[in-house]
């Protein structure tokens, strides 16, 4: 892999990183302080925009990344590119917008909580104009890592600052809201130094109706998938406190994930091109090169958090007995069920945005997402409302988890030419006897490890801590050490002398 693409992959790893700090930082302040009702009602009414900010985008940033790519060295179609997709997206927002509203007044569940939920649609009527596709496609990684941890460490420190009882969800809406609205005023002021707002060029809309068409069928379906679990689950559960739960559990896999995804601003840019110029070599290789970095994140981060899956949510919750009235019970279960969709949705993020969007076969992803939806709105409610009847947020972990796996086995099958190699080869085998040796570890160890800290009168939630934290850092350390010694292509790459034929 040349060293742009190295570099930019280190600096979107360490990014994803900091924020992950920055999030482990405010999450259990918000979920101690708030308490799991109010945690509840935030996730649910948050969950509820999203569907409007996905809307509203129509699919636009992943063909503007894809079209602006083409053009990034000539400033006056850049601009031109990126002013025709600000004026359909002014278009798609305020129609969105208007959607949003007529909902909210004629729903009762949703008129009860306005509020809260036109606080948090200040993330779509400003995150829509951010430009964030248009640094994506410029490849500007650093400029994009230093603004984020600037914003969200200032939105940190004004969490803790202002939300310190239930009643504050309205203020840490605001601040969670005003992130975007930040972020959005950046990107704009600094956009200017790349493009133009001045019309040189006449508009080309026609060309992009039936792309958008397509993707904004594939963002929707995406939003409405990942959301799903957590809407239907504030449906059975009325009091919200399961949707709390459940949102502790899903945190815990969102790091990784995040992690995963986040690259994707590295690789889809190089897969686009690389595909265009018909440069199969180094496309495949890309590919090789990402699913490597996953597989090596993710299957240890499997088997840490379903080893360790009570230490983790006490951490993000503030929780660390699950008796108490803090609530939070079920969420030690909901993240070892869903810590599988850490390796299946990433995997599958990875096909869709390096293998299917680069060849225009993106209408495989539409049909996994639309069976893939269905699948898990049933099994959600099967799973959530009658099978475990008493924790429906574990439930809904099942039905979520099982549709994930279902539908990554269906883009493997449809993309297998071109993913099989990256995929299945004698390096991944490495990272999963590997992977196997620290989960066996860790299991034999954590009991006995908690016990003798507990006997050494530490307490309870510094035990936990310490258990955590201590048991994470020599799995990282055997972990490294025993893949250096087999030689692990990733580990290997950032061991050995640069080459100059690897330059």
């Amino acid at each position: 892999m040349n060293d742009r693409t190295r570099t930019n992959v280190i600096i979107n790893i360490a990014r994803t990183l900091v924020l992950t700090i920055l999030s482990f930082m405010t999450f259990p302040w918000v979920c101690r302080y708030l308490g799991s009702a109010s945690v509840g009602i935030y996730t649910w009414c948050n969950t509820f925009v999203l569907y409007f900010l996905v809307l509203a985008k129509v699919g636009i940033p992943n063909l503007a990344i894809r079209e602006c790519v083409k053009v990034k060295d000539d400033k006056e179609k850049l601009s031109n590119k990126a002013q025709t997709f600000l004026l359909i997206q002014m278009v798609t927002t305020l129609l969105s917008f208007g959607l949003m509203c007529a909902l909210v007044f004629s729903v009762k569940d949703f008129a009860t909580n306005s509020e809260i939920i036109f606080l948090l649609s200040i993330n779509f009527l400003s995150g829509a104009f951010s430009f964030e596709w248009l640094f994506i496609a410029l490849e500007k990684q650093f400029y994009m890592s230093v603004r984020s941890i600037i914003v969200l460490a200032l939105s940190a420190l004004l969490i803790i600052i202002f939300v310190t009882n239930p009643s504050d969800i309205y203020i840490y809406a605001l601040i969670t809201a005003s992130v975007t609205l930040v972020t959005t005023v950046i990107n704009l002021v600094y956009s200017r130094k790349y493009i133009s707002f001045r019309k040189t060029m006449p508009y080309e809309f026609k060309q992009y109706i039936k792309p958008l068409l397509v993707l904004f069928s594939i963002t929707l379906i995406i939003s409405f998938y990942n959301q799903t679990d957590t809407f239907i689950l504030g449906f059975i559960d009325q009091g919200k406190d399961e949707v709390a739960s459940y949102s502790v559990g899903v945190k815990g896999i969102d790091v990784i994930i995040g992690v995963i995804t986040a690259l994707s601003t590295v690789f889809i840019p190089r897969a686009a091109i690389c595909y265009a110029q018909e440069d199969k070599k180094y496309f495949n290789r890309l590919n090789a090169y990402a699913i490597n970095i996953c597989l090596f994140i993710v299957l240890p981060a499997i088997a840490t958090m379903t080893t360790l899956a009570k230490p983790i949510t006490g951490l993000i919750s503030g929780n660390y007995s699950f008796t108490d009235d803090l609530g939070y019970l079920n969420a030690p279960s909901v993240l070892i069920i869903l810590s599988s969709m850490m390796l299946t949705y990433s995997i599958s993020d990875i096909i869709y945005g390096q293998v299917l969007l680069p060849m225009k076969k993106e209408k495989y992803y539409l049909y996994a997402l639309l069976g893939g939806t269905i699948l898990n709105i049933v099994l959600s409610i099967v799973f959530g409302k009658y099978v475990f009847k008493t924790m429906p947020a574990v439930g809904v972990a099942v039905g979520t988890a099982v549709t994930d796996l279902l539908i990554l086995a269906y883009l493997i099958s449809v993309t297998w030419k071109w993913i099989k190699k990256a995929i299945f080869n004698f390096n991944s085998l490495k990272i999963l006897c590997v992977t196997a040796l620290i989960f066996v570890i860790t299991f034999f160890i954590k009991d006995p490890l908690f016990n003798l800290l507990i006997s050494k009168n530490v307490s309870h939630v510094a035990a936990m801590i310490i258990e955590l934290v201590g048991l994470v850092v020599i799995d990282a350390i055997i972990y490294i050490v025993v893949l250096g010694l087999l030689k692990e292509d990733l580990v290997s790459s950032f061991l050995r002398k640069k080459n100059p034929e690897n330059a």
